[in-house]
């Protein structure tokens, strides 16, 4: 059967894609449809038809599912970071535990008998919103000329005026609001993408969950000299706005005057407060439902800062790479793309030695002022990339590894950091990645080199949306493979 753009068709939500799409089915022939939820049945406009799919438009919901839930954010359609968020939790914790295991049975070949040996329950949150203690809002201007902050539409830079994210804290909201008053009454221009003119682009808000301490950063396209104080109309007059709310700890601006996508420019300023905020990270007893053991690790956190943004499930998280880890402080362990020296720190407390490697040199001096700051000595860092240091430290220095922690961006491991890694054929490699699919690619290349997945665990630092954490423990058991 022929389907043609824009015609209306009735269909069932079978299944759901890794990026949140419903799947719905008619006559065997499968339509792609965002923000249908597993399990309804959907009216749809017809958008696109390849030869063996198509992509529709949801226009109705004609019987919901039973695992449909109503937003509490009116904009998730429009604004695409919340991509599941029509979707009961608990429903969203079985669809992410799916998508783990899909990948590593197609592309990592495991078989669902030993996958259902290894997998542990993913981990879920108690309040699974205002758990985001970063957010980058950018600006801009509405169609009567007012300033405006949100967020963009799903795949354009059009804004979404929004000043309440559900994700992020609180305290955004008071915070967002008084910029937004000081530059309607100061008629401070907001940054516009297409002339590469106005002032002010993006808000940044960090805070620091245990310490409640708040830091707002202004990225600004200044071009006036290099080391003014003055960088603001009446900047002295929103300083004191700012420095009034309570918590307000640090109160600073970026200057980005590049043609770019990246939020952040290269050079920050502090106006007000401290150059940093500080937060605590819990070691948790991973055994006993993640009872916190008292042995916290604080760390001071610029606005340039590497910082996981799920502090509540980061303490999870890391506390199951130390419980995977299985140190008795006899061990010398390597961390590969360490950051700030989170999970760093957190080997250190049970390691005889931690060794961190990250290419940013920012992440490094701030990871060894952040050892300095919890008193840990056992802990060296270098700067570089991991597949390029790991082997020259291993080859030259013959500095070995009983255990290797790995944490890569989402394209996963250097081919050469996964070879170097199976030459210094630790005991145990952790693996904590951000994306399956490159994991289960990396994890048949360890696998073939004489490592056997022996756990495998979800955890859901991102609610609402389709992304998920996994780590891995792995064993050395020789050239048998998994």
């Amino acid at each position: 059967m022929g389907y043609e753009k824009n015609q209306i068709i009735t269909a069932k939500i079978v299944d759901m894609t890794s990026e949140g799409e419903g799947i719905g089915k008619v006559e065997g022939y499968p339509f792609f449809i965002k923000d249908a939820v597993i399990g309804d049945i959907v009216q749809l406009r017809v958008t696109k038809v390849k030869k063996n799919y198509a992509y529709g438009r949801l226009e109705k919901v004609v019987t919901p599912s039973p695992f449909r839930v109503d937003p509490y954010c009116p904009f998730h359609k429009q604004c695409g970071g919340c991509q599941i968020q029509a979707m009961s939790y608990e429903r969203q914790l079985q669809f992410k535990e799916s998508k783990v295991r899909n990948n590593l049975i197609r592309i990592g070949g495991f078989t669902p008998e030993k996958l259902d040996q290894m997998m542990e329950p993913i981990v879920g949150m108690e309040e699974p919103f205002h758990y985001r203690n970063k957010a980058q809002y950018p600006v801009g201007t509405d169609r009567e000329g007012n300033p405006v902050v949100g967020f963009y539409a799903g795949r354009t830079h059009s804004i979404i005026a929004n000043t309440n994210c559900i994700l992020g804290a609180a305290e955004n909201q008071e915070i967002l609001e008084s910029i937004l008053a000081y530059m309607k009454e100061n008629h401070v221009p907001a940054y516009d993408e297409a002339t590469g003119k106005g002032l002010i682009r993006h808000i940044l808000i960090r805070k620091g969950f245990q310490s409640g301490e708040l830091m707002v950063c202004l990225v600004l396209n200044w071009k006036g000299k290099s080391g003014a104080k003055e960088y603001l109309p009446e900047q002295k007059k929103l300083i004191s706005e700012l420095a009034a709310l309570k918590n307000m700890t640090s109160v600073s601006i970026s200057i980005n005057t590049e043609n770019t996508n990246v939020i952040m420019g290269k050079e920050v300023h502090t106006l007000w407060g401290k150059d940093t905020i500080e937060d605590t990270i819990d070691i948790r007893d991973a055994e006993k439902d993640f009872a916190p053991l008292g042995r916290g690790v604080t760390f001071a956190i610029s606005p340039l800062s590497f910082y996981q943004v799920n502090p509540a499930q980061t303490e999870k998280l890391y506390s199951l790479a130390l419980s995977y880890a299985g140190l008795t402080g006899r061990e010398k362990v390597w961390d590969l793309y360490c950051g700030i020296g989170t999970i760093s720190l957190f080997l250190a407390r049970d390691a005889k030695q931690v060794y961190g490697v990250e290419i940013v040199p920012q992440a490094i001096e701030d990871a060894r002022r952040n050892a300095w700051r919890n008193g840990i000595e056992n802990v060296e860092f270098f700067v570089g990339k991991a597949e390029e240091v790991l082997p020259e430290k291993y080859e030259k220095e013959e500095i070995a590894a009983d255990v290797i922690v790995v944490d890569p961006p989402r394209k996963g491991c250097d081919q050469a950091c996964l070879e170097t890694m199976l030459k210094m054929a630790p005991e145990r490699i952790v693996y904590v990645s951000c994306d399956s699919a490159t994991l289960a690619r990396d994890l048949r290349v360890l696998c073939d080199g004489g490592y056997k997945v022996k756990k495998v665990r979800a955890v859901d630092m991102f609610p609402q949306t389709v992304h998920v954490e996994v780590i891995i423990m792995m064993q050395y058991c020789g050239k048998e493979k998994n």
